[in-house]
């Protein structure tokens, strides 16, 4: 078993090489893949050093899965090109997302989907899949009729850059702009560009992915997505509207049972999820569960989890686990 990491030198790429050694990923050769500008350079990783190459090489070397988080324009060049080698791409980036014929992966809900015949897998946007984590259970019994986001989304989101942004600000810095405002002491409604219809980008693949993930595209979602100087994970605040009545019991029943799910919800304590609480942990976490008496069969909820863990890396990492257990990326 062959293991590329593309972007390996990258915030997300750190966090996989992480994830794969908590994990004990199975693997018998590992090749670390960067950028022209990173060729070369030796990483130090599970007590051995590792010299990392280029796209070239990488191809040339047909590792039997590649873990990619370089971009989207990376990946729309280089994933068809190892495809045709025979590697299985799990892509973190949007370019594959929405392709019909790409499959949309969070493995708790629907790595079933999988076969050998799907050389190029998309892993979701970090906000969708701590999202359909916690909605998934609920919509198989109750239904999800309408869906109303506002995340409250840490600055790793954005990379290694983004974080100097704000740790330089904090020390009266103001040089670097990643952003087109300061983010210290300051909220950013604004991830991603904007389309023509108002929305973000962003806020667009909360509501196109759900529906994708969930395979229900009758599900009405709008969204509000917004940067905070936080670092540690996402938070995202759910007004969920189901097609039937519900008993809040039973939501939390359903929810402590969910694969990778922790409910968090006891407010005679003060204990309610955190992104300070949720960083450098793989699960999704959800409390401040209540009903929302404006709106028949409403809930409200609210989801944290470390975006770079379950948000990204660690999704990727267990859909290559999935791969490798059934078999299904083996060249």
């Amino acid at each position: 078993m062959k293991i590329a990491v593309v972007g390996a030198t990258g915030l997300v790429g750190q966090e996989m090489l992480k994830v794969i050694k908590e994990r004990k990923l199975n693997y018998d050769e590992l090749l670390l893949v960067a950028s022209p500008r990173s060729v070369g350079k030796i990483i130090e990783y599970n007590g051995k050093g590792y010299t990392v190459i280029g796209m070239d090489d990488a191809v040339a070397a047909k590792p039997d899965i590649a873990m990619f988080s370089a971009g989207g324009s990376t990946s729309l060049e280089w994933a068809p090109k190892f495809a045709a080698v025979g590697t299985t791409v799990i892509d973190n980036s949007s370019a594959w997302r929405m392709d019909p014929d790409k499959k949309l992966i969070v493995p708790e809900i629907n790595a079933n989907e999988l076969t050998e015949n799907n050389k190029i897998i998309a892993n979701p946007n970090c906000s969708t899949i701590q999202m359909v984590m916690a909605l998934a259970p609920l919509h198989k019994k109750y239904g999800i009729k309408r869906l109303v986001i506002s995340t409250y989304q840490s600055v790793t989101g954005t990379g290694k850059e983004a974080v100097d942004q704000l740790m330089n600000e904090r020390k009266g810095d103001f040089s670097q702009k990643v952003y087109p405002h300061p983010i210290d002491m300051n909220v950013l409604p604004h991830i991603d560009v904007f389309q023509e219809n108002g929305y973000t980008k962003e806020e667009m693949k909360m509501v196109d992915e759900t529906k994708k993930i969930l395979g229900d595209n009758s599900i009405a979602i709008t969204a509000t997505a917004v940067r905070l100087p936080v670092m540690g994970g996402h938070s995202e605040s759910i007004n969920v509207e189901f097609l039937k009545e519900y008993n809040l019991d039973d939501i939390k029943t359903l929810l402590n049972n969910a694969e990778g799910v922790v409910v968090e919800d006891d407010i005679a304590n003060n204990i309610y999820p955190m992104p300070l609480n949720a960083h450098q942990k793989d699960e999704v976490f959800v409390g401040r569960l209540r009903r929302d008496d404006s709106q028949p069969n409403a809930l409200n909820m609210w989801v944290v989890a470390d975006n770079l863990r379950k948000g990204a890396a660690t999704n990727a990492v267990q859909i290559a686990e999935y791969l490798i257990t059934k078999k299904v990326a083996v060249v």
